[in-house]
């Protein structure tokens, strides 16, 4: 019971009470338990077949039993002590409404990892080391750590020297970030890189670094990681290795010394020019504080092939190199000379790393749009953010994957829709970090034309998502978190993102004063690229008054989704999963 306290002398009282089953949970129950009032654990395993797609496998009867034993004990401890062995229709709906039991994709890797890197989107992070804004946080391991634990595979290093020249710290060059130790940052590393996923970590590093620091560096590296550091034994490689040869390894990304200085150099002769900032497509992010745009000046360039490969203050000669730095780099990364078309173009028995800037890669791609793709087939390309985006906002991915790029880099440490996004991205094929590519972005026709993205293409299924009803708010919040008077007015959001053509967002109507609302309303989405697809999904409080509520949010592969009735978690704003709030939703695939 919940009390909602109007004025000095009046007091609502509201009770919280379970919402009964659907009628569609009630009609399946009737029919699998052939009419009766019980459900056995053949009669389940046979739902779970028909009904719900066989759960992505083969389902056993074992698997069937130990699934009633669970449902059972939760919520009848006591029935240990006796013989029942079969759920009733309550029972059946907290099956069904229990995400860990009810899942609405896997959770294992599925998907073939014996492939090039190169056909694989990578969960990649953006200034790894940053705590928060990209101007004025500390820079510490911990960051990095988080993102290891969530299945983060590429870690983002910037190289600068200490004060007195004699060590390697950690920063984001040019603002007012404090240092933390390289040192740190790769134990870090090596302690936390395959507590997620065996899958292999790539370290990318941006360096500002002499020779004799550059050496300091490559030490520090094969000290700390010995034997899993990946070194190609024949210098540059031909082909990308697969995830699975690379299982609980170490790669290091970057220039080698003699291209970074050349790099250097040519941006000293270039002027710095900062664009004006551009709205997100969600809304507006940047501040419009002077004292803010005049930091960005310092560091951002758009002509920069990194925005954090801005001049470096040291003064290394073009004939200076550390061969122990250059044997370290098992992906070697760089933009050669003569524009954008001379850096896509696909060498033979050669494979590199591009990185672009966000808004660089909207320009490529309104001009070299099949250049991209072929290039991508065989080499890696990261996108990172613009300079502007230091709030440590992050951008829409969707463009990048559907060029192939496979390292699209975020700040991982902030929050807001984009990033659920990506977040949505790599819960596919079990979390480990790697997804593989679709087949439409890895094929070549016999005249040697690749996906165009920009193609009207025919819908190739239809994609029915039903939302029933919510619950668990009341265990993750205050009472009086939403609403001061009454219980909370929730409604949900439901749409895709993706391919242009297929990006839709619906909503259900508000059901008011109540902790468990059911909506009971259904929603079609036709998809022309299912493979690239994600399915939003957002709850919030409806306010008449002031700016509506946020009550969770997840980000579902549509390749991915089980068909039939499921659980569905719900995170906060920064993707971490509540204790308890949750959907019951049904999905269905219409060819």
């Amino acid at each position: 019971m919940g009390s909602y306290r109007v004025c000095c002398c009046f007091t609502r009282r509201f009770k919280v009470t379970e919402a009964d089953p659907p009628e569609d949970v009630k009609e399946a129950f009737r029919k699998y338990a052939d009419g009766g009032v019980h459900m056995t654990s053949e009669q389940l395993l046979r739902f779970i077949e028909d009904f719900q797609g066989g759960n992505g496998g083969t389902v056993t009867k074992l698997e069937a039993e130990r699934v009633v034993e669970q449902v059972l004990h939760k919520r009848h401890p006591i029935t240990s002590l006796i013989n029942r062995k079969m759920l009733t229709l309550e029972d059946f709906h907290h099956y069904l409404f229990s995400f860990e039991l009810n899942a609405p994709i896997g959770s294992k890797v599925h998907q073939d990892m014996t492939a090039p890197l190169s056909h694989y989107f990578i969960y990649t992070g953006h200034n790894s080391y940053l705590t928060g804004n990209q101007l004025s946080s500390p820079c510490s391991e911990v960051p990095i750590i988080k993102a290891l634990e969530r299945g983060v595979r590429v870690i983002e290093l910037d190289l600068w020297p200490n004060s007195s020249n004699d060590n390697v710290h950690v920063l984001h060059g040019r603002t007012l970030t404090t240092p933390v130790e390289l040192v740190k940052c790769l134990k870090s590393i090596k302690e936390h890189a395959f507590t997620a996923s065996p899958y292999p970590v790539v370290i990318t590093l941006e360096d500002h670094l002499t020779p004799y620091l550059q050496a300091k560096v490559a030490q520090m590296v094969n000290e700390t990681f010995g034997e899993m550091l990946f070194v190609p034994e024949s210098g540059d490689l031909k082909e990308l290795p697969s995830p699975e040869s690379l299982k609980y390894r170490i790669l290091i990304s970057t220039k080698p010394p003699k291209e970074y200085l050349e790099a250097e150099e040519d941006k000293r002769t270039k002027s710095q020019r900062v664009k004006d900032p551009v709205d997100d497509v969600w809304g507006e992010e940047l501040p419009r504080d002077a004292s803010y745009r005049d930091k960005i000046n310092k560091y951002e360039s758009e002509d920069s092939d990194d925005h954090d490969n801005e001049d470096s203050k040291n003064h290394m000669k073009r004939s200076d190199s550390c061969p122990a730095y250059k044997n370290l780099i098992a992906i070697h990364a760089g933009k050669p000379k003569g524009g954008l078309e001379e850096a896509l173009k696909v060498e033979k028995d050669k494979v590199r790393r591009l990185s672009l800037a966000e808004q660089a890669l909207e320009k490529a791609a309104e001009r070299h749009q099949q250049q991209i793709i072929r290039f991508t087939q065989q080499n890696i390309l990261r996108i990172y953010p613009k300079g502007t985006r230091f709030t440590s906002s992050n951008y829409k991915p969707l463009i990048g994957w559907l060029h192939g790029a496979q390292m699209i880099a975020f700040n991982m440490q902030g929050y807001g829709r984009s990033l659920w996004l990506m977040h949505g991205m790599f819960r596919a094929n079990g979390g480990c970090g790697y997804v593989k590519k679709p087949d439409f972005l890895m094929t070549t026709g016999p005249n040697n034309e690749v996906f165009d993205p920009r193609a009207k293409l025919p819908v190739k299924t239809t994609l029915k998502v039903k939302v029933y009803m919510g619950d668990g708010w009341h265990l993750d919040f205050k009472q009086t978190h939403f609403d001061s008077y009454s219980p909370p007015d929730f409604y949900t959001r439901v749409g895709i993102s993706g391919a242009p053509a297929d990006e839709m967002m619906r909503k259900t109507r508000p059901i008011e004063d109540t902790w468990t609302p059911v909506w009971n309303e259904e929603f079609t989405f036709e998809l022309t690229l299912p493979e690239i697809a994600l399915l939003r999904i957002e709850v919030h409080e409806y306010d008449m008054n002031e700016k509506d509520d946020f009550g969770g949010q997840t980000c579902l592969p549509v390749s991915e989704l089980r068909p039939g009735i499921r659980a569905v978690q719900l995170c906060d704003r920064k993707g971490t999963p509540y204790t308890a709030a949750r959907l019951l939703m049904r999905f269905e695939f219409v060819s």
